[in-house]
């Protein structure tokens, strides 16, 4: 059939696509947009399916996707905005979406400017008395076995001395379905307290808020979870719900 095989039209429109959503990105190993349709659906507002292709895509807070895949079947839109290269939605569409974090991009991310200033100067009550912590590192491991270990080293005010603290946690997926929180296996180390532990595993379920993933106009609902060695796996339903271009969407 006509609508398995990419035409001219179809690659050159993909293409715009292409180029506007790296526009939208502070970087980009890969982009690939594949729009199926045919020259007479596309006359009508109508695509049979739009799928989206990223690898290393790096988006607010300095936040790296290893990959993300957004599958979305058929699609109504304006067709006199497809002629200059705007996807416009005319109604809610379904779509899958798919997000690959490594442990390297999470680690990155901990690093980053915006999570190292929520880190320093932590206020909290140990042993009924204020203490302030700066956090010097934070390093996620992720084993397999659907576990996250976290590595803490972290100075007390006062103090010279660097202590070290390490967390094992399962990641759930809390009721919203659409962000992923933490549940606290073990913690080993010095310096423990409840309190502190709880306010890193803050920041890494911040972090793991879906919504840091998707620009706004996708509806994300997650379903699914995975943790292998080395990798989080996040599987999810999703509505394209915005009537706007879809390149100011991803």
């Amino acid at each position: 059939m006509e609508i398995d095989r990419p035409n001219l039209g179809n690659k050159a429109l993909s293409k715009v696509v292409e180029m506007s959503i790296a526009n939208q990105l502070d970087e980009a190993e890969s982009i690939d947009v594949d729009i199926r349709t045919n020259p007479g659906k596309l006359v009508q507002g109508k695509l049979d399916s739009v799928t989206i292709s990223g690898k290393g895509l790096v988006m607010q807070q300095d936040l790296r996707m290893e990959t993300l895949e957004v599958s979305i079947g058929k699609v109504g839109i304006d067709p006199f905005s497809a002629v200059f290269g705007n996807i416009e939605l005319i109604h809610p569409t379904d779509a899958e979406a798919l997000i690959v974090l490594t442990q390297t991009d999470l680690n990155r991310a901990f690093r980053s400017d915006y999570i190292q200033a929520k880190l320093r100067g932590l206020k909290m009550i140990m042993n009924g008395q204020e203490i302030i912590v700066t956090v010097q590192q934070v390093i996620v491991n992720l084993p397999g076995d659907n576990k996250f270990v976290i590595n803490i080293d972290f100075l007390l005010a006062d103090q010279t001395e660097i202590k070290k603290l390490s967390v094992t946690a399962i990641p759930k997926i809390q009721e919203d379905g659409d962000r992923i929180s933490l549940e606290i296996l073990a913690i080993k180390g010095q310096g423990l307290n409840l309190d502190f532990v709880s306010v890193i595993v803050e920041q890494l379920t911040a972090l793991l808020d879906l919504r840091n993933f998707i620009i706004p106009g996708l509806s994300l609902q997650l379903y699914k979870l995975e943790a292998p060695q080395g990798q989080l796996v996040i599987h999810s339903h999703a509505q394209v719900v915005q009537v706007a271009p879809m390149i100011d969407l991803i």
